[in-house]
């Protein structure tokens, strides 16, 4: 199959134009078409509701000019990546947008890059053996809108894409080695200092991460990748790298691990954003960790009722082994806290508490600092990336007490399951005062303009966009 990179095209004079209409501006855009124009957008019945198309001849039969409504911009829930529906309605060629019909072409064109993205390592007899299987592929094609920063959409875009690949490869392909590796790639493409804790360093110094990947035949690590000059903010990632999810000794039913190759979306999230704010050199101290592990069943599996000590030093009763990416974070945790940073983030398809509460489209995210929280949701808006605040409801927090130990995994009842893991978090870095916890889903359960199915790196971009608004670079 024939693919090209995820990119925006120069400036072409021979691109065919897409004016993207209103439902105000029709009347008027339709009066000033050539008279067989608007007789054949007549004819076809072409009305300027959102996501309809038509393509108007030109005196040799050819394209020469595409409508594509818009319906009412200013209508509640409106997509502002409706332009994200073009690049799989229009035939091959090389695709311009009028100036006229949009309002914000940067969000048009990042639309068109995210809508191009396919997954398809494994179909049409391609070589499975690479790390990605995903391009943008051969078709419509954009050239840069006038005035946008096309490197740094392309940058965001393949990011993206990046960590899309990852969550949509399945797990015998994807291990706790891939993730190693697809973080050591990163690393060495922006010069970043990277070191990998597995084996006998893991059980000493990460006991909950070794703990929940030890029944795997591929070893778990953790990943600590730091870049960017000392001296500058520090902002650390972490990432749940859980490559797959059986649930442990409390087995998933089978239907429950049917999507378990996506546990390590949060993994994928954080390495996404790590990438947007490299590429885009911002003047911060990045660091980036990432436990990953497989939670699988073995003679020497975790098991419930097991008491473990942290790398924080409090013991964790294991009230069920399914709870698993809380544990491997917590470690992480404690070892960013150390670090001090002036924000910490973490990324992680937690619970599905959340989902039940919000749905596959809206994270939850949790912080106890209300002036974070406001930034969080305007970059959430600002870069087509939202979240919803859950509060960290602290009287909740007796519920994970623990008879025989500091505190179990688990609240061991059905309700407030995203806040208690919130708060089981929140344990684990008690110095850092801005911290924020991102409870995400990690797929598209159904393809939506710029979002296909399948993984997604939600938050990455709105991350990114914060960071940005935080530090601009210079």
């Amino acid at each position: 199959m024939t693919h090209s990179p995820i990119d925006l095209l120069a400036p072409d004079a021979a691109a065919i134009p897409v004016r993207c209409v209103a439902a105000p501006d029709w009347p008027g855009l339709a009066q000033s078409l050539a008279p067989a124009q608007r007789a054949y957008a007549a004819a076809t019945d072409f009305a300027p509701k959102a996501g309809r198309l038509c393509l108007l001849p030109g005196e040799d039969g050819a394209i020469a000019r595409v409508l594509f409504g818009l319906g009412d911009p200013t209508a509640r829930g409106h997509d502002r990546f409706l332009v994200g529906k073009l690049p799989g309605l229009l035939p091959p060629g090389a695709y311009r947008l009028e100036a006229e019909g949009i309002a914000a072409p940067a969000e048009a064109a990042l639309a068109w890059l995210l809508a191009g993205y396919r997954y398809d390592r494994y179909r049409g007899g391609a070589d499975t053996s690479g790390s990605t299987g995903a391009r943008e592929t051969k078709g419509a094609r954009l050239v840069a809108p006038e005035g946008v920063e096309a490197a740094a959409i392309v940058r965001v875009a393949r990011a993206v894409a990046a960590g899309r690949d990852l969550i949509n490869t399945p797990a015998n392909d994807l291990g706790p080695a891939e993730i190693e590796a697809a973080a050591r790639a990163l690393a060495e493409r922006f010069g970043a200092e990277i070191t990998v804790s597995i084996g006998e360093a893991l059980a000493r110094d990460f006991p909950l991460v070794h703990a929940v990947g030890a029944a795997s035949p591929r070893a778990p690590r953790l990943i600590d990748l730091s870049w960017g000059p000392e001296g500058a903010p520090r902002i650390t990632l972490v990432g749940k790298g859980v490559v797959f999810d059986t649930g442990g000794l409390d087995i998933k039913p089978s239907a429950g691990m049917l999507l378990m190759k996506k546990d390590m979306g949060g993994a994928a999230a954080a390495l996404s954003a790590a990438e947007m704010v490299m590429g885009s050199n911002l003047p911060v101290r990045l660091r980036l960790i990432v436990p990953t592990v497989e939670n699988a069943i073995n003679g020497n599996a975790f098991r419930p009722g097991d008491v473990i000590r942290s790398r924080a030093g409090l013991t964790v009763e294991i009230g069920n082994t399914d709870a698993e990416g809380r544990l491997i974070l917590a470690d992480a945790l404690a070892l960013a806290d150390a670090g001090t940073p002036d924000l910490l983030i973490d990324f992680a398809t937690l619970t599905g508490a959340a989902r039940v509460a919000l749905g596959p489209d809206l994270p939850a995210f949790f912080t106890e600092d209300d002036s974070l929280a406001a930034e969080v949701e305007r970059a959430g808006r600002e870069a087509i990336d939202p979240v919803w605040r859950l509060p960290l409801h602290a009287p909740y927090a007796p519920l994970l007490d623990s008879k025989v130990a500091d505190l179990n995994n688990v609240s061991g009842g059905p309700f407030a399951g995203a806040i208690t893991a919130a708060l089981f978090l929140r344990r684990f870095a008690p110095n850092t005062g801005a911290h924020l916890h991102l409870d995400l889903y990690g797929w598209n359960p159904s393809t939506k303009p710029g979002r296909p199915e399948g993984g997604e790196v939600q938050t990455a971009r709105l991350v990114h966009r914060l960071l940005e608004s935080r530090y601009p670079a210079a």
